[in-house]
């Protein structure tokens, strides 16, 4: 199973995790260096849902995206 942690890697290597994990036993991992500093996507994510939620609620944008809704 893989499972995704997200951590922050200090200037001398130090490896922080965000939060804590259990493991069972010793693991491999992966470690993915984002080229991004920590916060600035989930911020301007949160930031900008509001003024896009406008556009996406509107009668035109539900009538363009309706195909892809289950039909209940």
């Amino acid at each position: 199973m893989l499972t995704s942690v997200e951590a922050i890697i200090e200037k001398n290597g130090e490896v922080r995790l965000r939060e804590p994990i259990h493991l069972m036993t010793r693991c491999r991992a992966i470690l993915t260096i984002l080229d991004e500093k920590p916060g600035i996507t989930t911020e301007t994510a949160l930031l900008s849902e509001a003024a896009l939620s406008e556009d996406w609620n509107r009668p035109e944008e539900e009538e363009a995206w309706s195909h892809l809704q289950k039909v209940r």
